[in-house]
Parts: structure tokens; C-alpha cells; sequence
């Protein structure tokens, strides 16, 4: 079985994208590595990438010059977690709150971490989870 080493990237859809973007570098404090009308993607620390999209926006294929990407969508309430250590969770809960942003919920969990979760202005369910503590291994 070949192996995988992580997930490269995670996929938001948003509705309006200067507000998204204006949410994700303000607030989240994430530098873009490139912008265009329909797309939008973030460094996460060196070792992921989120990439924005407008909602069906890529409902087409795209033809890259190089390759075709197949059409693809999201709908509802999305999930994404992002990792912080324990000791920076009660800057970022500080943070949120001095951006107006209202944490939802708290979770602790079996393996030690806490999770706390909030949302973007397209109502897509953020989380901040402390790491090591939530997964084996993470």
C-alpha cells in the first residue's frame, strides 16, 4: 500500500470573498500565497493550505494550461480544525474575542487537548484544538 504523508490542502466555500479573506488575514492571521475572483489560498504555518473558493464558483472544469481540475463544490456548514499548542489557546480565545468573534463551544479531551470552536462569517465551523492531546498522534 503506498503511503500518505498529510493532507495538503482543505477547502472552504464561501459566499463573499473580500469578506472571507478579510476574516481569514485579520483575524486568523494567515498570509495569502495567491488571490483571484473565484480562488484564494493560505499558508497554515508551512505545513498545509487552505484554499477558499466561491461558492460554485468551480462548478466547471478549469483548464490550467497544463491540466484540467474537475468541478467541485460545497454546501452548508463545513468543518476545518486548526492545531495551536496549549500554552497559545488562551491568546487566540483573547484574540478572537477582541475581533468580535464568539467562541461556540469548548471541548476537552481524553488524551488532554481542548477544543474550541467558532465560526466564519459564512458560517463554516472553525476550531483551534490544542496539540498533542486530541488524536493519536496529533
Amino acid at each position: 500500500m503506498p503511503k500518505l504523508d498529510s493532507i495538503l490542502e482543505t477547502a472552504l466555500y464561501v459566499d463573499d470573498m473580500d469578506r472571507a479573506t478579510a476574516f481569514y488575514e485579520t483575524v486568523m492571521q494567515l498570509p495569502s500565497l495567491m488571490k483571484s475572483d473565484r480562488l484564494c489560498a493560505y499558508d497554515v504555518n508551512g505545513a498545509s493550505v487552505l484554499l477558499l473558493f466561491i461558492r460554485h464558483g468551480t462548478l466547471e472544469p478549469v483548464d490550467t494550461g497544463r491540466g484540467i481540475i474537475p468541478p467541485h463544490d460545497g454546501m452548508g456548514r463545513l468543518h476545518m480544525a486548526f492545531a495551536c499548542s496549549h500554552e497559545a489557546l488562551p491568546d487566540w480565545e483573547d484574540h478572537l474575542a477582541a475581533h468580535g468573534v464568539a467562541i461556540e463551544g469548548r471541548t476537552g479531551w481524553k488524551r488532554g487537548g481542548t477544543s474550541v470552536y467558532f465560526r466564519d462569517p459564512d458560517a463554516n465551523l472553525l476550531e483551534l484544538a490544542t496539540s498533542p492531546g486530541l488524536w493519536p498522534g496529533f
